[in-house]
Protein backbone atom coordinates (compact mmCIF):
# COMPACT_ATOMS: atom_id res chain seq x y z
CA UNK A 1 0.00 0.00 0.00
CA UNK A 2 1.44 3.53 -1.02
CA UNK A 3 1.84 5.48 2.14
CA UNK A 4 1.04 9.77 1.24
CA UNK A 5 3.01 12.24 3.10
CA UNK A 6 0.93 15.60 3.24
CA UNK A 7 3.40 16.96 5.34
CA UNK A 8 4.61 19.45 3.02
CA UNK A 9 1.21 20.96 2.42
CA UNK A 10 -0.21 21.44 5.85
CA UNK A 11 2.93 23.75 6.31
CA UNK A 12 1.89 26.07 3.54
CA UNK A 13 -2.10 26.18 3.74
CA UNK A 14 -4.53 27.38 5.83
CA UNK A 15 -7.74 25.67 5.86
CA UNK A 16 -7.46 22.68 3.59
CA UNK A 17 -7.71 20.38 6.43
CA UNK A 18 -10.96 18.68 4.92
CA UNK A 19 -9.48 18.56 1.41
CA UNK A 20 -6.41 16.85 3.29
CA UNK A 21 -8.45 14.25 5.19
CA UNK A 22 -10.64 13.61 1.92
CA UNK A 23 -7.36 12.28 0.10
CA UNK A 24 -6.07 10.42 3.30
CA UNK A 25 -9.93 8.77 3.63
CA UNK A 26 -10.15 7.95 -0.06
CA UNK A 27 -6.76 6.66 -0.48
CA UNK A 28 -7.37 3.76 2.86
CA UNK A 29 -10.94 3.13 1.15
CA UNK A 30 -10.24 2.48 -2.18
CA UNK A 31 -7.52 -0.20 -1.02
CA UNK A 32 -10.37 -2.76 0.42
CA UNK A 33 -13.67 -1.15 -1.63
CA UNK A 34 -15.38 -3.30 -3.93
CA UNK A 35 -16.00 -2.33 -7.29
CA UNK A 36 -19.86 -3.01 -7.41
CA UNK A 37 -21.85 -1.00 -8.94
CA UNK A 38 -19.74 0.40 -11.94
CA UNK A 39 -20.07 3.86 -12.09
CA UNK A 40 -19.01 7.04 -14.47
CA UNK A 41 -17.97 10.52 -13.24
CA UNK A 42 -18.25 12.65 -16.56
CA UNK A 43 -17.96 16.38 -16.73
CA UNK A 44 -20.63 17.78 -19.02
CA UNK A 45 -19.95 21.56 -18.91
CA UNK A 46 -18.10 24.31 -17.08
CA UNK A 47 -19.83 23.56 -13.75
CA UNK A 48 -22.12 20.37 -14.47
CA UNK A 49 -21.62 17.02 -13.91
CA UNK A 50 -23.10 13.53 -14.21
CA UNK A 51 -22.70 10.29 -12.41
CA UNK A 52 -23.82 7.16 -13.79
CA UNK A 53 -24.14 3.85 -12.48
CA UNK A 54 -24.74 0.41 -13.79
CA UNK A 55 -27.84 -0.72 -11.24
CA UNK A 56 -29.33 -3.43 -13.94
CA UNK A 57 -31.85 -5.74 -11.81
CA UNK A 58 -32.83 -2.51 -9.53
CA UNK A 59 -35.74 -0.66 -9.77
CA UNK A 60 -35.91 2.91 -8.94
CA UNK A 61 -37.92 2.03 -5.57
CA UNK A 62 -35.21 -0.18 -4.85
CA UNK A 63 -32.56 2.62 -5.24
CA UNK A 64 -32.06 5.36 -2.52
CA UNK A 65 -30.17 8.76 -3.40
CA UNK A 66 -29.20 11.16 -0.26
CA UNK A 67 -27.29 14.34 -0.10
CA UNK A 68 -26.32 15.66 3.06
CA UNK A 69 -22.92 18.46 3.70
CA UNK A 70 -20.88 17.47 0.66
CA UNK A 71 -21.42 13.90 0.50
CA UNK A 72 -24.01 11.98 -1.99
CA UNK A 73 -24.67 8.71 -0.66
CA UNK A 74 -26.30 6.14 -3.56
CA UNK A 75 -27.88 2.84 -1.76
CA UNK A 76 -29.75 0.32 -3.26
CA UNK A 77 -31.49 -2.53 -1.82
CA UNK A 78 -33.77 -5.67 -3.56
CA UNK A 79 -36.79 -5.92 -2.41
CA UNK A 80 -37.76 -9.50 -4.06
CA UNK A 81 -36.93 -11.81 -1.89
CA UNK A 82 -38.50 -14.65 -3.54
CA UNK A 83 -36.43 -17.79 -4.00
CA UNK A 84 -35.55 -19.01 -7.46
CA UNK A 85 -34.33 -21.47 -8.74
CA UNK A 86 -31.30 -20.28 -11.07
CA UNK A 87 -29.16 -22.17 -13.83
CA UNK A 88 -27.44 -19.45 -13.57
CA UNK A 89 -26.74 -16.38 -11.72
CA UNK A 90 -24.67 -13.69 -13.66
CA UNK A 91 -26.70 -10.91 -12.89
CA UNK A 92 -25.86 -9.47 -9.10
CA UNK A 93 -28.22 -7.51 -7.54
CA UNK A 94 -26.35 -7.46 -3.93
CA UNK A 95 -27.10 -4.60 -1.89
CA UNK A 96 -24.52 -1.72 -2.06
CA UNK A 97 -23.63 1.52 -0.78
CA UNK A 98 -21.63 4.14 -3.22
CA UNK A 99 -20.31 7.40 -1.78
CA UNK A 100 -19.34 10.43 -3.33
CA UNK A 101 -17.33 13.27 -1.95
CA UNK A 102 -18.58 17.10 -3.52
CA UNK A 103 -16.92 19.86 -3.55
CA UNK A 104 -18.14 22.81 -1.98
CA UNK A 105 -21.50 24.10 -3.96
CA UNK A 106 -22.11 21.39 -5.81
CA UNK A 107 -25.82 20.28 -5.78
CA UNK A 108 -27.82 17.67 -7.65
CA UNK A 109 -30.30 18.85 -9.41
CA UNK A 110 -31.68 15.66 -10.91
CA UNK A 111 -31.24 11.26 -11.52
CA UNK A 112 -33.09 9.69 -14.00
CA UNK A 113 -33.37 6.24 -14.37
CA UNK A 114 -33.42 4.19 -17.99
CA UNK A 115 -32.04 0.66 -19.22
CA UNK A 116 -30.49 0.06 -16.09
CA UNK A 117 -28.40 3.35 -15.84
CA UNK A 118 -29.14 5.33 -12.96
CA UNK A 119 -27.87 9.03 -13.88
CA UNK A 120 -27.44 11.66 -11.38
CA UNK A 121 -27.11 14.96 -12.31
CA UNK A 122 -24.73 17.82 -10.14
CA UNK A 123 -24.03 21.61 -10.78
CA UNK A 124 -21.75 23.94 -8.92
CA UNK A 125 -23.84 27.18 -8.24
CA UNK A 126 -21.49 29.39 -6.43
CA UNK A 127 -23.22 32.03 -4.68
CA UNK A 128 -23.24 35.93 -5.61
CA UNK A 129 -21.12 36.95 -2.99
CA UNK A 130 -18.43 34.25 -3.18
CA UNK A 131 -17.63 35.56 -6.64
CA UNK A 132 -14.79 37.31 -6.96
CA UNK A 133 -15.56 41.01 -7.92
CA UNK A 134 -13.19 43.93 -8.87
CA UNK A 135 -12.74 46.99 -6.39
CA UNK A 136 -12.98 49.86 -7.84
CA UNK A 137 -9.81 52.26 -6.85
CA UNK A 138 -10.69 55.75 -6.22
CA UNK A 139 -8.59 58.83 -6.93
CA UNK A 140 -8.67 62.59 -5.80
CA UNK A 141 -9.83 64.27 -2.20
CA UNK A 142 -11.16 60.99 -1.06
CA UNK A 143 -8.06 58.85 -2.11
CA UNK A 144 -5.58 61.41 -0.48
CA UNK A 145 -4.50 62.11 2.54
CA UNK A 146 -3.95 66.04 2.73
CA UNK A 147 -1.10 67.51 5.03
CA UNK A 148 -1.15 70.06 7.51
CA UNK A 149 1.37 72.77 7.60
CA UNK A 150 2.01 73.88 11.11
CA UNK A 151 3.76 77.66 11.69
CA UNK A 152 7.28 77.41 13.66
CA UNK A 153 7.17 79.39 17.17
Amino acid sequence: MTNFDLTPFWRSTVGFDRLFNLLEDDAFRMAGEQNYPPYNIERTGEDSYEVTLAVAGFTPEEITITSDQNVLMVEGRKADKTERNYLYHGISARAFRRQFNLADYVEVVGATFENGLLQIRLVREIPEAMKPRRIEIKTGAHGQKQMEHLKAA
